[in-house]
């Protein structure tokens, strides 16, 4: 079995980069834990699905990115290794057993409904769900200018709410806009922040693979623009780049369907998470029957665990009373090079190629790529 990575929370995750800018920024009571140059004007550019082990493999194809490799370090995403979640660690600087967005599909418990915490398609208040102060919010009552430039239609969307509240939106959906804004919004008071997200990478490894050709030409697309964005800032300004999760492919044949064997839903309620980390949340009595139903099924291409199980392990960090029952009753977290779709269910996912969520290093470990000019 591949050995799983354990989310470094509170020293090595991407927890923890938000924290330690806000220190290096010289916001009080804040702690530098990742060691960032001390600055007055901060750009944190995240390129999603920028695995530290995607970027190492492929150096050639992003000369300025693998430039910072030898001063850079890896850190792990949180559990699960997915972008919801690990933007709201990003914003919150806690770990999902705190904030509360725990996958990518997760249950309402009040409801039974399934969230999807990407497009927020369930009637649930992102700040309820989410009630913890951001990081954003810490350094903006300091005083710093706090930007948060992205798509135009994300400024209104639950996840930027739950995890980005306390920066000001900047929607900017070409890249000349992202450029434009960062370079005003990087020049604001005495002080500033500035977050930059860009998705483009992320989904050309969805649909075309990270091992791709395609994937690579992204690559040099997203290094062209990180080195864009550090020519946009002032010279004084650090530039740290981070990912949200790695990623990697599965074949088709080796997609396990759970809406085709009948053994892996019988005592299921709601299949929710992802097609890499499901959380499987199961009729009363049901769940050791479920647990042994995909133990057996399996076998090391896969950790199966029930919620307490998984809890115990410390994947979530410290898990809040209100966040426990969002997990699934039995969670399954493919080590192998498998994914566990639901064609019936699902059927979009069902077709993907690049796949992350679960704990091996390809999905965990992520880049933190710092520039001081």
């Amino acid at each position: 079995m591949i050995a799983p990575v354990a989310p470094q929370y509170g020293g090595g995750s991407l927890a923890d980069v938000l924290p330690s800018v806000a220190g290096a920024l010289s916001v009080p009571n804040e702690h530098n834990v990742l060691g960032l140059p001390p600055a007055s004007r901060y750009a944190v550019l995240l390129l999603d699905g920028l695995g530290w082990n995607l970027l190492r493999r492929n150096a050639d194809a992003a000369p300025y990115l693998s430039s910072l490799l030898p001063t850079g370090r890896s850190l792990t995403a949180g559990v699960p290794s997915t972008t919801a979640v690990s933007l709201t660690s990003l914003g919150t600087g806690l770990p999902p057993g705190a904030h509360g967005i725990v996958g990518y599909t997760s249950i309402v418990p009040e409801s039974g409904a399934l969230l999807n915490a990407l497009s927020w398609d369930a009637p649930v208040d992102p700040r309820r769900w989410q009630p913890h102060g951001t990081v954003f919010d810490r350094i903006a009552a300091a005083g710093v200018a706090t930007r948060n430039v992205s798509k135009a239609r994300f400024d209104t969307s639950g996840l930027t709410a739950a995890a980005f509240r306390g920066s000001a939106h900047r929607g900017a959906d070409t890249v000349e806009d992202r450029l434009d804004a960062t370079r005003f919004a990087s020049r604001e008071g005495s002080s500033s922040l500035v977050y930059v997200y860009d998705s483009q990478l992320d989904y050309t490894g969805h649909n075309q693979g990270s091992e791709s050709w395609q994937w690579r030409k992204e690559l040099g697309a997203a290094d062209l623009f990180a080195q864009q964005v550090r020519s946009a800032l002032p010279r004084d300004a650090v530039l740290v780049v981070v990912a949200d999760h790695g990623m990697m492919d599965v074949a088709p044949e080796d997609r396990v369907d759970l809406d085709a064997e009948p053994a892996l839903t019988d005592g299921l309620r709601l299949i929710g998470g992802e097609s890499r980390f499901r959380h499987l949340y199961c009729f009363d009595g049901a769940a050791a029957d479920v647990v042994a139903a995909y133990r057996e099924r399996l076998g090391d291409d896969a950790i199966v665990l029930s919620r307490e199980e998984a809890v115990a392990r410390g994947w979530f960090g410290g898990v809040e009373d209100r966040v426990s029952p969002r997990l699934g009753d039995v969670i399954v977290a493919a080590l192998g090079q498998v994914s566990l779709v639901a064609s019936r269910r699902y059927p979009h996912e069902a077709g993907l190629i690049g796949l992350h969520g679960s704990l091996t290093e390809d999905e965990m470990a992520i880049p933190l790529l710092v520039d001081a000019g």
